[in-house]
């Protein structure tokens, strides 16, 4: 391998080791990043403001204390600088008692120790503003070995300055050396932050809730229900999509309803026409040939039905509260009727707002699918706080597992007998995702503990 094809899977190594760790970092920040726009939001509106004022309170503020604190400590330093002149120029003075009386006036406590009273210099305190201004200050202007003690105790500062036959030790008051700004700062960045939040929380919730609305209705109308006290709100551009969803909506419920009068139309023309061929064969008399006739026109009359019921789906009802117990009570009683074991279980609230002649098709046009091909139908129902869940299980032959979603497709005929719509047109599948998708939902088939299929039919409530 050449230099150049070495250099170049280095470089493409790299880029892919790169591309990996962004991809990390970036599902890391997507995962502690929240999910609803209202939290977005407020981060948007309150993370900038706070990190602004935090550096503006940090350049600004803390300089100005900064400078204010360099002044009060070499304030107190020039006064013990005085007061250590007064000593040289009044060694009269055995008793000092001039010198105290200086420091009253001063502000300070001052006493002398004897030479050897002097401590070794201690660990300097992490990052204190006014430790480092004195030790710069007593440095400066008195230029003599010295100690001082800042975080002894709270409200006084110790110092002592090595003189020539004593040690003098100076207690000052810690707010005459230091300006203290922590307890402002976090004052004000406490306050000004809740402020921020109080009025964009009251901005923002104005601001959401029309959008909520807006899914709302969107979700209602997905269900099959009717939202009939929507209308767009806030912000123009929440409004233009309200506005369009709302013209999304009437051109879809436009279009069933051409449909819907289009197959009212067709449904008249051939009943009329399927009639008369009733009428005529009756007239005809009784003889093989026409009863294969008749035979072919129950037939026919039956697939029309079954077209018809598939392309008019659930148009033109209403969602209302229905009782899904008694219903699946119902379909029960209806295969028993028919010789068939069928049993019915329901947990929870039984009281589902659907479509109840359209949802009741669809459920039976399962149970039909399961007693047609078996001995025993199990319907089990459970309704919980977000879906309701309906449930056939048989002990039928079941449908090969790679091919249970291409039962749902309209007019296929498998060569499996479990999958022969007898007597049918292979509409029933269909006709029943067909109703349980126009209510938000979905069927799904799979393996039932019975040992045959299982129809599983959940939809949001």
């Amino acid at each position: 391998m050449s230099t150049l094809d070495t250099g170049l899977t280095f470089i493409r190594n790299a880029s892919q080791r790169v591309s990996r760790a962004n991809g990390w970092m970036g599902n890391a920040f997507k995962s502690w990043m929240p999910t609803g726009l209202y939290a977005r939001a407020l981060l948007i509106m309150i993370v900038p403001m706070v990190i602004l004022q935090t550096v503006v309170a940090f350049v600004f503020m803390e300089r100005h204390w900064n400078t204010v604190t360099r002044r009060l400590s070499a304030s107190v330093v020039r006064d013990i600088a005085s007061l250590i002149d007064v000593y040289k120029f009044y060694p009269q003075d055995k008793e000092r008692a001039q010198l105290r009386l200086v420091g009253q006036r001063l502000q300070l406590v001052v006493d002398f120790l004897p030479v050897g009273d002097m401590p070794q210099p201690g660990p300097k305190p992490f990052f204190s503003l006014l430790d480092q201004t004195l030790s710069s200050q007593i440095g400066r202007q008195i230029r003599r070995p010295f100690w001082i003690d800042t975080v002894g105790r709270s409200n006084l500062v110790e110092i002592r300055i090595q003189l020539d036959d004593a040690v003098m030790r100076v207690f000052a008051e810690r707010s005459a050396a230091y300006a203290s700004n922590s307890e402002i700062f976090i004052f004000w960045m406490l306050g000004t932050s809740s402020i921020l939040l109080i009025v964009a929380v009251l901005f923002l919730r104005n601001q959401i809730r029309p959008i909520l609305r807006l899914a709302e209705a969107a979700e209602s109308f997905g269900k099959g229900r009717e939202a009939p006290n929507f209308r767009p709100r806030g912000a123009r551009e929440v409004r233009q999509a309200a506005q369009a969803f709302l013209e999304m909506k009437a051109r879809v419920e436009r279009s069933i309803e051409q449909r819907t009068a289009m197959l009212a139309g067709v449904s008249h023309d051939l009943r009329t026409i399927l009639t008369r061929f009733k009428l005529e064969l009756a007239l005809i008399g009784d003889s093989p040939e026409v009863d294969g006739m008749r035979k072919d026109v129950d037939e026919m009359a039956g697939m029309l039905e079954a077209y018809l019921s598939f392309a008019r789906g659930d148009s033109g009802e209403v969602a209302q509260p229905t009782d899904m117990a008694m219903a699946l009570e119902e379909l029960r009683n209806d295969a028993e009727r028919h010789g068939h074991t069928a049993t019915v279980v329901f947990r929870g609230l039984p009281v589902v707002t659907v479509k109840p002649a359209s949802f009741k098709r669809c459920i039976a046009n399962l149970v039909s699918n399961a007693a047609r091909h078996a001995n025993t139908v199990s319907i089990t129902g459970h309704r919980d706080h977000r879906y309701l869940t309906v449930t056939i299980d048989d002990d039928g032959p079941g449908i090969p597992a790679n091919m249970r979603e291409e039962v749902f497709k309209p007019f296929l005929r498998l060569d499996d007998a479990r999958n022969q719509d007898e007597g049918g047109t292979g509409l029933g599948l269909a006709i029943a995702r067909d109703i349980a998708r126009s209510h938000g939902g979905d069927i799904t088939l799979g393996d039932s503990p019975m040992g045959g299929l299982r129809a599983t039919v959940r939809v949001p409530v």
